[in-house]
């Protein structure tokens, strides 16, 4: 934990790689965590499962295919969430961030609780 969720149309794996690192260096700056906690997912959309303003699609104008991301973490402060955001910066509005916190007690990893177990000193890794 963290986990993020990309949804965007599909990228090369040079291009995914560049941004897995990106991504991850800021998460770990963002959260104070380390990179082993870090997971991507890059969840590819076809112009066929996308639509916008009711159109089935993309067509190649204006800003694309929105890019939507969903941030799956504990709890974290608005400036620490604010600087994650800010990773994400583009021009124009195509990339939502979405972020899904959860408290220790709605997390499990490993078949336990993971506010069963010892929380880190700052208590949101």
């Amino acid at each position: 934990m963290p986990y993020l969720e990309i949804l965007a149309p599909s990228a090369p794996e040079t291009r995914k790689r560049t941004a897995s690192r990106a991504l991850t260096d800021g998460v770990v700056a963002s959260f104070g965590v380390e990179p082993s906690t870090v997971t991507l997912y890059f969840m590819p959309v076809a112009p066929h499962d996308y639509a916008h303003e009711g159109q089935l699609g993309h067509d190649g104008a204006g800003q694309g295919t929105r890019v939507f991301v969903k941030v799956h973490a504990y709890r974290r402060t608005p400036a620490q969430r604010r600087a994650l955001a800010a990773c994400f910066a583009t021009t124009g509005d195509n990339v939502a961030v979405y972020f899904l916190d959860r408290e220790r007690d709605e997390v499990a990893h490993d078949g336990h609780l993971a506010s069963d177990e010892a929380a880190p000193p700052d208590h949101t890794a």
